[in-house]
């Protein structure tokens, strides 16, 4: 129904009774329901991690640049690095600007509009021409009773904080996977020098064995057994420098360089970095509050019932004021002085009558959004708690394996050594030094790994945390 009033003289007719006489009648007609929804799920919280040990709380600071506290310096220009060029971070904030962007989109729809047109004709008939110039100023305002307008903007509001919950997940999850790369670096140079190592060692007992053999004092077997040992630790080397080499690759690409571009500053071998032994863990709520994919779950369930109540208010009539000015002149010059002016006002409402039930349908389905987006937040965190936790457990048996590994090779140097010189002196055979640098070269290169393995648990401990972001 519309209301549409219109004057061909000079001064407006404006009708504000008639168009709130027809507001009033009609909002008499439908009683709008509001859904009553919950917000965030109910979801149980342990007071404390069934795993960690007896700590302070955690720091909000250090944990947002747990980095900075590893006294690594590469390590830690490599993650500002990636933190200002990678291309995911990136891609991440370019999706806030749009998000912000479509906030002010939705914003703009609660304003009036105003719209501006000019027009030029020049008309010839029978040998007659003629002219008329036109301009005219066009409004219009919807007036939300009913919030639908409203939703939406809460909706995109939501959204726009998810986007940038998304971009600080990016963030965390970025650090992680440097710190990890770079971990991987350390580790697979320290195995490689190891590799290398023992490789020099047993080239020298296969020396020995070959002067043993040449002055009759050992088989040809025995020498067979040893460079048998020998070129299977050889062999160990080109698969280290090639797992070394992609280790850098990826970690170049991480931090938006080409894949060689590391090359250099990571030629020299560093010891793999360890964090401070006293770690401060932050509380099981606290670490959901500082979580950002938590906060984009949380965020998810605000634009959800934003637009439940949006389709909902769907369902009621609309109110429209709108109003139009023009101005018509037979020449340009007289288009602002004896022109002819024509007003007019125009209330309308719509009102939905027969839809087939596509109004009610559309509700469902955002209600329908809204449960799937309370049971993803449930799901994150419950994920955040188990990553925790998992973290916490490998922390804890990686450094008692760790020290076991550690006295296994320190046994293992002496065996070695031991069955080195007694070989050279002829009291046992190669068999023994065969197995106690082959126990030597393993353990060792356990301890690289447990060792690698152990930063490892303690940076991903950090990204369980919600480390790598500072909360606003």
């Amino acid at each position: 129904m519309n209301l549409f009033f219109f004057n061909s003289v000079s001064r407006p007719v404006v009708c504000w009774a008639g168009a709130a006489l027809l507001s009033a009648t009609l909002a008499g007609c439908a009683s709008h329901q509001t859904a009553q929804l919950n917000g965030l799920p109910d979801t149980s919280v342990p007071a404390a991690w069934s795993a960690a040990p007896a700590s302070t709380r955690a720091d909000a600071a250090a944990l947002a640049g747990w980095w900075q506290h590893w006294g690594d310096a590469p390590l830690q220009t490599l993650i500002e690095q990636a933190l200002q060029a990678n291309p995911d971070l990136r891609q991440a904030q370019a999706a806030l600007q749009q998000a912000r962007a479509q906030v002010a989109v939705q914003a703009a729809h609660l304003a009036p509009t105003v719209d501006a047109s000019a027009s030029a004709q020049r008309s010839r008939a029978n040998n007659n021409t003629s002219n008329r110039f036109q301009a005219g100023l066009d409004a219009s305002w919807e007036w939300d009773i009913w919030g639908r307008l409203d939703a939406g903007l809460g909706a995109s509001q939501a959204d726009a904080r998810a986007s940038q919950a998304s971009l600080a997940q990016t963030q965390v999850t970025l650090a992680a996977e440097v710190a990890l790369q770079y971990i991987s670096v350390r580790s697979l140079q320290a195995r490689l020098d190891i590799a290398q190592r023992n490789l020099t060692s047993q080239h020298e007992t296969w020396q020995l064995t070959d002067w043993r053999v040449q002055a009759g004092l050992s088989s040809s077997l025995v020498l067979e057994q040893a460079r048998a040992s020998t070129e299977q630790t050889a062999a160990q080397i080109p698969q280290l420098q090639t797992s070394l080499a992609q280790a850098r690759h990826a970690l170049a690409v991480l931090t938006g360089q080409a894949p060689a571009a590391l090359d250099v500053l990571l030629a020299q071998t560093r010891t793999v970095p360890q964090p401070a032994a006293d770690l401060a863990l932050a509380l099981p709520a606290e670490t959901l509050r500082q979580r950002p994919d938590v906060r984009v779950a949380e965020e998810r369930i605000r634009a959800a019932l934003a637009r439940v109540a949006q389709a909902d208010a769907a369902r009621y009539p609309g109110f429209r004021l709108g109003g139009s000015m023009g101005l018509s002149a037979l020449t340009l010059g007289t288009l602002g002085t004896g022109a002819a002016v024509a007003n007019a006002l125009l209330a309308s409402v719509s009102v939905p009558l027969l839809d087939g039930g596509a109004a009610r349908a559309q509700v469902r389905v955002q209600e329908a959004a809204l449960e799937q987006a309370r049971i993803a937040y449930q799901a994150t965190v419950l994920t955040a708690l188990q990553e925790v936790e998992d973290a916490l457990v490998a922390l804890r048996g990686d450094r008692e394996r760790l020290q076991r590994l550690q006295a296994a090779a320190d046994a293992a140097q002496n065996a070695a050594l031991l069955a080195q010189q007694r070989y050279r002196s002829g009291l046992i055979d190669f068999q023994s030094v065969l197995e106690t640098q082959r126990t030597l070269l393993s353990t060792q290169d356990s301890v690289a790994s447990t060792t690698a393995s152990l930063a490892a648990d303690h940076v991903r401990l950090y990204k369980a945390l919600g480390g790598g972001w500072k909360p606003s």
